[in-house]
């Protein structure tokens, strides 16, 4: 019984593997929230708005707080039912440092310093703005996000190298464009280092102007560095864009297993996951 109720809480606040009204009730209820307590923080920095509804934000933060703490703790309890966190302590404390567990404490922890612990308003001010930690736990409950989040995953590495081969450039542009422009500019490009900031504008094709190659030698440079900007723009661009049009594919393909018989109709479980707990315990 107490393994049953544990699975079903853990289904109901992931929705992704659920497949009743109920899920998605929760789904829908906890997103909303999440918006509207971040339209309230961007809000209270209106003073015509906050003055007169000083209360009001504050008893809506305090229901927000109460409602996500209870969310935290119903997930840190129901995690070990994956088999990830399948220890009934060690599993939890795993879960706890992981990444979502620790934007869903972040979301909550600046009511509970505020109002336990108390600090200055300097740092009260600060501690207010990891309140749009709350954002990030979108994550949690949109498929598109973690869609997104999972493409960044499976091209880190191409993304990696494209970034280093941006690195590569940028320095190497700096060094070209300094040595052609010192001479006639000293004042101007007075460093390789004072110059990265010209190369990095230059690359990313902004150029705010305030350092501009005279010779004729600096502006063939330059045209050349433009050119391999939008190349090295439209690098890190087609890596996404590759990564996306796989992740499609590989969501239209999953569809017919994620509703099919390879899931358990009892807990919405991957099959492969409920084999894996049966053979564990």
């Amino acid at each position: 019984m107490y393994n049953a109720i544990k699975k079903k809480v853990y289904i109901l606040l992931h929705p992704e593997i659920g497949a009743t009204k109920w899920e998605k009730i929760i789904n829908i209820f906890i997103i909303t929230l999440i918006l509207l307590n971040i339209i309230a923080v961007m809000l209270e920095t209106v003073n015509s708005i906050h003055e007169p509804y000083k209360q009001f934000f504050r008893d809506f933060d305090t229901v927000s707080v109460i409602i996500f703490s209870i969310e935290y703790i119903l997930r840190v309890w129901s995690s070990n039912a994956d088999p990830k966190y399948k220890h009934s302590i060690n599993g939890r404390l795993r879960y706890m440092v992981s990444v979502n567990a620790l934007i869903d404490l972040m979301a909550i922890l600046p009511w509970y310093l505020q109002s336990i612990v108390g600090f200055d308003l300097r740092v009260l001010r600060i501690l207010r703005l990891l309140r749009f930690f709350r954002l990030f736990r979108l994550t949690a409950y949109t498929k598109s996000v973690k869609m997104v989040v999972h493409v960044f995953k499976s091209t880190f590495n191409e993304l990696l190298l494209s970034l280093g081969l941006a690195v590569f450039l940028i320095i190497i542009s700096s060094s070209v464009i300094y040595f052609a422009e010192h001479g006639a500019q000293p004042k101007v490009f007075t460093s390789i280092p004072q110059t990265i900031w010209w190369s990095v504008t230059t690359l990313t094709t902004v150029g705010y102007g305030d350092m501009i190659p005279k010779t004729v030698i600096g502006k063939i440079l330059t045209s050349i560095i433009l050119l391999a900007g939008v190349a090295l723009l439209a690098l890190p661009a087609g890596i996404i864009t590759a990564g996306f049009l796989e992740e499609i594919r590989r969501a239209k393909n999953g569809s017919h297993i994620h509703n099919g018989s390879h899931v358990c109709p009892h807990c919405g479980m991957p099959l492969e996951e409920v084999e894996q707990e049966k053979h564990t315990s």
